[in-house]
């Protein structure tokens, strides 16, 4: 609802935000990723009732200050116009945002164990399908190719790595244990009226002997989701690394 609602005002006051175009980023993107991904969990099934408070945070990936502005923008009008089912209205809050820098170089150790929860309904793709289990190469190629497109698209460099020798490398991690669950959900658009899936799987994996060239990669996927269709809060992680 929060995506629906805000998209639609951010498509009037900056559609370069709402649909980018990928001219000037990685070849191949016929859809490219926005520079924002929401993270709204605590509000599944919360009803606000006339004066409550609720929260959720945006994690925006521009230092595009024009695009921070438009962002906040489409927020207050998002906020007036109303959404969810009833259309509610609300009066926006924001404080000051919070800058987020996290290096790629290499951590000085490797994880002998390393735990992915996933927190949001998460959908992997290798060679066009997508996968049941997150096997750590077809995690970690989509966590690197999802960091190289937004920093390439927007943070105007391309990562300095070999993606096949990386990718060849974290093939040698191995999964050790996993428990998912996959949920069916769909969303309808009150635009279009069209239906969408949303699923994936939740859940948690682990695996062992981690080399530490993964694990910032991993850290920055905290923020900036994994999988298909993060902008809508899907591919939602946790790292942490259990005794």
């Amino acid at each position: 609802m929060l995506r629906g609602a805000f998209g639609l005002a951010l498509e009037r006051i900056d559609p370069r935000l709402f649909s980018p175009r990928s001219e000037s980023g990685p070849s191949g993107l016929a859809d490219p990723p926005r520079p924002f991904v929401f993270r709204a969990r605590r509000l599944d099934g919360v009803t606000a009732q006339p004066g409550d408070a609720f929260h959720f945070d945006l994690h925006v990936f521009t230092p595009d200050p024009q695009a921070h502005q438009a962002i906040a923008h489409a927020f207050e009008q998002a906020a007036r116009s109303g959404f969810g089912p009833g259309r509610g209205r609300a009066a926006m809050h924001a404080p000051a945002a919070e800058r987020i820098a996290i290096e790629l170089d290499a951590a000085p150790a490797s994880a002998a164990r390393l735990r992915i929860d996933f927190l949001s309904p998460t959908e992997l793709k290798q060679e066009g399908r997508i996968v049941e289990r997150p096997e750590f190469a077809t995690l970690f190629a989509r966590v690197r190719d999802r960091i190289a497109t937004l920093s390439a698209l927007y943070g105007g460099a391309s990562l300095p790595i070999d993606f096949a020798a990386i990718g060849a490398r974290a093939a040698a991690v191995l999964m050790t244990a996993c428990e998912l669950r996959h949920a069916a959900i769909e969303r309808r658009s009150s635009r279009t009226g069209q239906t969408h899936p949303l699923g994936g799987f939740t859940g948690w994996a682990e695996y062992e002997d981690v080399p530490g060239e993964f694990l910032p990669y991993l850290e920055a996927a905290r923020w900036t989701g994994v999988g298909r269709q993060a902008v809508w809060g899907k591919g939602e992680i946790a790292v942490s690394h259990p005794e």
